[in-house]
């Protein structure tokens, strides 16, 4: 009998300790420099949230949130490294509909979205706007869709690379049109975005916020946006369905994730954190006049977005299969 009742005293008192210990570190937390992994190139919405909200987290958990970018094979290099890191909270997955649709699109990645990371929070959605080449001689979304079919596989799209929300916005849109257009990945967003401004591709479909100057710029021409209602930002220019697809619809959202295993005291300290400089009423402002829209979620919340995203995703994939 005694044995048993100092063997449930070293069991309570181990669980005081881990309790005791969880509850420490996220007290402690942080107290050295934390990164922000960005798999995508410099500029683009996902590099541009990052360094703000690194920023605000710096300043509100009093230690720098240092943003590095790791591009290449459509975000899975990126995914990977901070899926490998060690699971403390200091190496943070800036991420976005890329890796849930990257679930289906890339079986051979060497991780598991749900399985090797886990959610933090959601931070912000935006629409995307088709855009063409000044040349392209298309003033509408169905000028261009006939100009496509007139010419099979002689157009072309850019892209930041297989499996990002501008890839599969341009697959989605290729079959629900019924037109063949081909895709050209780039490394980023930012050389995608140059390819279609410098004519080398003829169309592209990009952030609002990232291609709403060279919208005004006259340096692309606008044919339509992807959301259910018209975006704000470009308040002139009809959405996919208003210009004759009907049912298309196509957002870019933002997030962020840690390793699996990261404690859920830690976890839970950076959503109140982000979720409260997504709140800013100046961040909201900024956002609002690139046409992005905050969300706020908890960690279970977010969860359950990303799995519902990875479902989507995967029935799209299944479609355009059929479609090739």
């Amino acid at each position: 009998m005694a044995d048993f009742r100092y063997a449930v005293m070293c069991v309570a008192a181990l669980l005081t300790v881990s309790m005791s210990g969880s509850h420490a570190d996220a007290e402690d937390y942080p107290a050295r420099p934390a990164r922000i992994v960005v798999p995508f190139g410099p500029g683009g919405p996902a590099d541009v949230v990052a360094r703000q909200i690194g920023s605000i987290l710096q300043e509100n958990l009093g230690q720098p949130f240092v943003v590095e970018n790791r591009t290449g094979a459509g975000g899975v290099i990126g995914t990977l490294e901070v899926a490998k890191a060690p699971a403390d909270g200091y190496t943070l997955l800036m991420m976005s509909n890329t890796q849930t649709a990257n679930e289906s699109l890339v079986p051979q990645r060497k991780y598991e979205l749900m399985r090797d990371l886990t959610p933090i929070a959601s931070l912000n959605t935006s629409d995307l706007v088709i855009v063409v080449h000044p040349a392209v001689p298309a003033r509408t979304l169905q000028e261009f869709i006939a100009l496509a079919k007139a010419a099979p596989g002689k157009l072309n799209y850019a892209s930041s690379g297989q499996g990002t929300p501008y890839h599969m916005a341009g697959e989605l849109f290729k079959a629900m049109a019924g037109v063949n257009i081909v895709h050209v990945p780039y490394r980023n967003s930012g050389e995608a975005r140059s390819g279609v401004i410098g004519g080398q591709v003829q169309m592209m479909i990009d952030a609002v916020p990232a291609m709403a100057p060279n919208v005004a710029e006259n340096q692309v021409r606008a044919l339509a946006t992807t959301g259910k209602s018209r975006s704000a930002v470009l308040s002139n220019i009809p959405t996919v369905t208003e210009a004759g697809v009907s049912g298309y619809e196509a957002t870019i959202w933002l997030g962020l994730m840690a390793p699996a295993g990261t404690p859920k005291p830690i976890i839970e300290k950076l959503n109140t954190a982000v979720n409260a400089a997504v709140r800013r009423p100046e961040v909201e402002k900024f956002w609002a006049e690139q046409g992005a829209v905050p969300m706020t979620m908890t960690p279970e919340a977010f969860d359950k977005f990303l799995r519902a995203d990875i479902v989507k995703w995967a029935d799209v994939v299944k479609r355009l299969d059929k479609t090739e």
